[in-house]
């Protein structure tokens, strides 16, 4: 038992190394160097808004929109909560789980 579980993890550990080797050759690693930008990492430019993404960045909210959703027309690419779907049951108050 204890030679299967060691030749398993021998393995294991053996296709992370050799994943991680391949994927550092295609992109460039972010956060060695915090002051700077690693050069040639990808920028994004621009942000394409369309009326499907504010329909769903508002779901669950009735018009007319409160003037304190105006920072959609900023929101860009990055992480907010504010447009992911959150907890479940009585806490879902935008109605993001009904269909499921």
């Amino acid at each position: 038992m204890l030679k299967r579980h060691l030749r398993w993890s021998t393995g294991l550990a053996a296709l992370f190394l050799l994943s991680g080797a391949a994927a550092s050759n295609e992109y460039p690693v972010a956060g060695l160097e915090p002051s700077q930008r690693p050069a040639g990492a990808p920028v994004v430019e621009q942000v394409e808004k369309d009326d499907a993404w504010y329909q769903e960045a508002l779901t669950g909210i009735t018009q007319p929109y409160p003037q304190s959703l105006r920072f959609l027309e900023d929101q860009g690419n990055w992480y907010t909560p504010f447009n992911r779907p959150g907890m479940l049951g009585p806490y879902d108050i935008r109605g993001w789980h009904d269909g499921e």
